[in-house]
């Protein structure tokens, strides 16, 4: 057997994980061990040499602290019969750093330290901190005592209350069957009011009644009398069909009646006709804003019935919620009236204006506009195109904004670019400056984007049949080019300022050369932009749905872009597509013709210097 290492006691006394403290029989310490310094939040430098109990004071301001007196007692105990002495629990506030004191408890345990003759030579005190013990103990305590008081309470509170329950369940049985009819007639007009917020309309709401109403109060009917068409008449009306059509509002039916403000209960018909066959009791109910008779709410019911206040009170609550529905879904179809009549009237406006392109020789030229699908929500896209001599112009624009103002400044951009075109004349950069200029004029603060674009006639010498696009864009999308071997492409060059921000900026053209069976697309962002993704997706998506459209006719590509495209009808779009076919076309006057994708400068202001080129910025 391998000899044993020799304990270092001093190392096993200090990772001893219960706070230890080790004395001289005149209780001053010699050490502490790691736990009970960290338990007291003190150094070796503060307590070893020093007195117990001028490390570990008791409160000077706590007279009824006994904890200090209990402790020097048992040591001194076990000091005098060297036997070890463990104490009861004790509350021994410990001194925090900034003088206040901690309340504490603690289980300590005195063990003496004898030499070969039998004499206590030190002291190891232990000490153990059961505060948490202490205080859930004390809870617990605390918490039964008042059960039990609580217990003591109910059971006398009991019997003194014996004699009232019994007589309030003789109340109660006599008034059961009145409060569940109470209930579930409160909880069916909760569930009406909930229904009721649904309507959209008129008829909507009324069937919305017949729906819920009708087995929350037991009705076979609920019905609206509301004023007809013609002055003078109610039409009362259940689940969308007139019950009774054209009844005189001052007749005596009970709809007519509770419409002049008068409530009618009738509990049992008799000779009474009825407001609708199968009834032998209703209610009609005034339905009222205010000063303002709207109409009235008719119930009625298969068999007799006694009206008790409480079920008029749940009739008139129903009324009150009725005639809240009712103003909101009037509103409701206010707005739509107003909202379908301002967007018939600007789409007309948009539409006579969006007329269909012109034939010219070996073009094929096709449009479309197609309006949002949002109620009241046109715009100010358009397009246009025209001859300029033997030359075509193409024009796709967007005014900003959403509402007859935004259609009103499109029609005006668009009439006034057509007549600048015709009168002045020129590249396209010269237009659109040409219309910046005009457009500063008017004192309008809408800006616009366009892009402008000429398509010369082929050349009499070219067989082929090639035609110059020269095009100028103000802030608009760049065109999309659909060659006839090859994949779609943007014509992406940096376009110039939107119309409207600084008539005097230069404008610039640029040129592209269009082989026969070449494709142009012009469109608006309604086709490529999303909510949910940036341009550049949009544009991406643009280039994907157009690779296989080469060889279709103009008309079938616009379809085929809006139906891949812009299906939902999330924004207005507009497009226009032009198609170069095979042939020269009629002969038009020679011009030079720049290199393919070249930029051309804008022609010369009107103090003959050309615009400077675009900053970056």
């Amino acid at each position: 057997m391998s000899e044993l290492p020799v304990p270092d006691w001093e190392r096993v006394f200090d990772v001893a994980p219960v706070p230890l403290v080790l004395l001289t029989p005149d209780l001053v310490i010699v050490r502490a061990n790691r736990a009970l310094l960290q338990a007291a939040g003190m150094t070796h430098e503060d307590t070893v040499g020093r007195l117990l109990f001028d490390v570990f004071p008791m409160p000077p301001d706590d007279p009824g602290a006994d904890g200090l007196v209990n402790l020097r007692t048992t040591l001194e105990e076990a000091r005098d019969t060297g036997r070890p002495v463990v104490m009861p629990i004790q509350e021994y506030d410990i001194p925090r750093p900034d003088g206040t004191f901690e309340e504490r408890y603690w289980s300590p345990v005195h063990v003496p330290v004898l030499d070969d003759d039998g004499r206590v030579v030190l002291l190891v005190h232990r000490t153990e901190d059961i505060t948490d013990y202490v205080r859930l103990r004390d809870e617990a305590r605390g918490e039964t005592d008042r059960e039990q008081r609580r217990v003591a309470d109910v059971e006398a509170d009991l019997f003194r209350r014996t004699r009232e329950l019994e007589d309030a369940v003789a109340e109660l049985r006599a008034l059961g069957a009145r409060q569940r009819r109470t209930a579930q007639s409160l909880a069916g007009l909760a569930a009406i009011v909930s229904a009721l917020a649904a309507a959209e309309d008129r008829r909507h709401l009324v069937d919305l009644l017949g729906e819920h109403g009708g087995a929350a109060l037991g009705a076979s009917l609920l019905a609206l009398a509301l004023p007809g068409p013609r002055g003078g008449e109610l039409v009362l009306t259940a689940s969308g069909a007139p019950v009774v059509r054209g009844a005189a509002a001052d007749g005596q039916h009970p709809a007519a009646v509770a419409a002049r403000g008068r409530v009618v209960l009738v509990g049992e018909a008799g000779a009474q006709p009825p407001p609708a066959p199968g009834l032998r009791s209703w209610a009609a109910l005034p339905l009222r804003s205010g000063e303002r008779l709207l109409g009235s709410l008719v119930v009625g019911w298969p068999g007799t019935r006694a009206f008790e206040d409480h079920d008029v009170r749940v009739l008139e609550a129903l009324a009150v919620q009725t005639v809240q529905a009712l103003e909101r879904v009037t509103r409701l179809e206010d707005e739509r009236r107003v909202a379908s009549a301002t967007r018939s009237l600007a789409e007309t406006l948009q539409r006579s204006m969006l007329t269909e392109p012109p034939r010219r020789p070996a073009l094929d030229l096709a449009v479309r506009y197609r309006p949002a699908a949002v109620e009241a929500q046109v715009g100010g896209d358009w397009y246009d195109a025209f001859a300029s001599g033997e030359a075509t112009t193409v024009v796709i624009g967007d005014v900003t904004g959403h509402d007859r103002l935004a259609a009103a400044v499109m029609g005006q951009v668009r009439n006034v670019l057509r007549g600048i075109a015709a009168a002045v004349g020129g590249p396209p950069s010269r237009v659109l400056a040409t219309l910046d200029r005009a457009l500063s004029g008017y004192g309008t603060a809408t800006l616009a984007t366009a892009v402008l674009a000429t398509v010369g006639p082929a050349p009499a010498d070219d067989p082929a049949g090639a035609r110059t696009l020269t095009w100028s864009s103000a802030g608009h999308l760049p065109p999309l080019v659909v060659p006839p071997g090859g994949p779609p492409r943007l014509l992406d060059r940096r376009p110039d300022l939107l119309l409207g921000v600084d008539p005097t900026r230069a404008r610039h053209d640029s040129v592209e050369t269009l082989t026969p069976g070449t494709t142009v697309v012009l469109y608006t962002d309604g086709l490529v932009e999303r909510r949910d993704a940036d341009l550049d997706a949009g544009l991406d998506r643009l280039l994907a749905a157009a690779g296989d459209l080469a060889q279709l006719p103009a008309e079938e590509v616009c379809d085929a872009l809006l139906a891949r495209l812009a299906p939902q009808r999330a924004d207005d779009v507009a497009l226009l597509t032009l198609r170069v076919h095979r042939g020269p076309g009629p002969r038009a006057e020679p011009s030079p013709s720049p290199a393919r994708g070249a930029r051309v400068p804008a022609v010369p202001e009107p103090n003959g210097a050309l615009p400077p080129w675009p900053s970056a910025t």
